[in-house]
């Protein structure tokens, strides 16, 4: 049995360019060079037909370490919980308030960018913060 070398993660959603920008701000990813034989992303959708322009776009980890996120346009909107969500880890290796602060800090920068904080989990020891993208995809800083 083989094992698996390389998998990506892919978001159905209403504007795939503008949730991939959003991740990249998030994660400190990028978004990847246009197809080859194009200079632009623009340059790339003005080459598909109307009812493809726009209709996915992708965004990678500059290490190369953590997976591809992928985005593909979809005509319905969110309507439930999400059965899978994305942990953002930025309270790795700490406790109490010094992860509770850090964790704070983070959200105050993702609402920035358009994100929504749902609900703080506090023990007194473990906490994660459940939030929204700006599409209302849950995902935790955790």
């Amino acid at each position: 049995m083989s094992s698996v070398k390389q998998f990506q993660v892919t978001f159905d959603c209403a504007d795939p360019e503008r949730v991939a920008r959003f991740w990249c701000e998030v994660l400190g990813y990028v978004v990847p060079s246009p197809p080859k034989g194009f200079a632009t992303w623009d340059d790339f959708n003005r080459s598909q037909s109307p009812e493809d322009q726009g209709s996915w776009f992708a965004c990678s980890d500059p290490s190369g370490v953590g997976p591809r996120l992928y985005f593909q346009r979809v005509p319905e909107g969110k309507v439930a919980k999400n059965r899978l969500h994305l942990d953002v880890r930025v309270g790795t290796g700490l406790v109490g308030e010094e992860r509770l602060a850090t964790l704070e800090a983070e959200c105050v920068r993702l609402v920035a960018l358009g994100a929504v904080r749902v609900q703080l989990l506090y023990d007194g020891t473990d906490s994660c913060i459940v939030m929204r993208d700006i599409e209302g995809n849950e995902f935790c800083l955790d």
